[in-house]
């Protein structure tokens, strides 16, 4: 028996019934040879991971543009959290955790330098829009290999696009994620503002803390606790009542004292102006494209499209840099 048949046959024997099982996938966007060692959930976490846009999350803006410190957050860190919890809350459900890390490692993969805001900014001048769940979906599928994409399952491309809170994925391990990603940025997000001194733990309302905690781990262990006993046994993923309103009051305190906080926001302005002005850049010297993307205009897809394409990949440091490099006067050495 081939090693990946046996893993397969473990998956039916120890997964949950409401699992998705790698022989179950409904496949990829292109046929090809199944791999004799890993199972295809497995094979796609391998092809992410080595991927070039995974690479560059380690230099883009979770939530603070440009900290000063070694233990801010940036999007590669936040991934890994989302893809721990995820495996914690598959492993208890007796979900797919290979397929859930999948999905909770290319989440994010379509994410503009400078966070939302060079998200806001894209979406802003670009008549195609520009949101990051598709757009990771578009990186997977033909933005990454130079234009051929990874080829990954119908499974793990569901459950990157639909990982937002307006999104439904079709599986429950994409649910898992979606939870995931929540109790991650809201909780590490928390943790970045009190490094930063925007916050301390005294300012969370005591109607909040005295439900979910008043420290990091608190709050995560009650969180994936509340969704592990509210799921188990089911064929769904859910949070209790209690739990839901814990959530939805947390995020509105972070949205008023952190996500809209001038302190920290201070810098966005002239994020978004960077990005603007780099898309209308491009979009006036279409040549200065890398040649793959230039390729692409001939198979239909649209110059600003292509711009946003470009633009949008590019880590903080690397959309610094270019700015600099074409508007900025060079210093005189003669």
């Amino acid at each position: 028996m081939l090693i990946r048949e046996s893993l397969e046959a473990w998956e039916r024997d120890f997964l949950s019934p409401y699992a998705k099982l790698s022989e179950e996938s409904k496949g990829r966007l292109r046929d090809e040879e199944p791999c004799d060692i890993r199972p295809v959930f497995q094979r796609d976490r391998d092809r992410i991971i080595h991927s070039k846009a995974f690479r560059r999350l380690k230099d883009k803006t979770q939530v603070f543009l440009s900290p000063e410190g070694d233990h801010y957050r940036t999007r590669l860190t936040h991934t890994l959290e989302v893809s721990q919890n995820a495996r914690t809350l598959a492993r208890a459900l007796q979900l797919n955790e290979e397929l859930v890390e999948a999905i909770a490692l290319g989440h994010d993969l379509g994410h503009t330098p400078f966070g939302h805001a060079g998200e806001r900014a894209l979406n802003r001048v670009c008549p195609y829009g520009f949101d990051h769940a598709k757009q990771s979906v578009r990186t997977v599928d033909v933005l990454e290999k130079n234009g051929q994409g990874l080829n990954l399952t119908y499974e793990v491309r569901d459950g990157i696009l639909n990982h937002q809170t307006s999104g439904m994925p079709s599986t429950l391990e994409g649910k898992v994620v979606r939870y995931s990603d929540k109790i991650a940025y809201i909780h590490h997000d928390m943790d970045d503002a009190m490094r930063a001194g925007i916050l301390t733990e005294s300012d969370i309302p005591r109607e909040i803390g005295d439900v979910i905690g008043y420290t990091c781990s608190e709050r995560l262990d009650h969180f994936i606790h509340d969704i592990v006993t509210s799921s188990i046994g089911r064929g769904d993923v859910m949070m209790s009542k209690s739990g839901e309103k814990a959530m939805q009051d947390i995020r509105q305190f972070m949205f008023e004292n952190v996500y809209q906080n001038q302190l920290a926001k201070a810098e966005e302005s002239k994020a978004e102006m960077l990005m603007e002005t780099l898309y209308e850049y491009y979009l006036k010297h279409f040549d200065k494209l890398p040649e793959d993307l230039k390729a692409r205009e001939a198979l239909g897809d649209p110059r600003e499209q292509l711009v946003c394409d470009h633009v949008g990949a590019m880590t903080d440091r690397y959309a610094i840099a270019t700015y600099e490099d074409i508007f900025i006067p060079k210093v005189w050495m003669g």
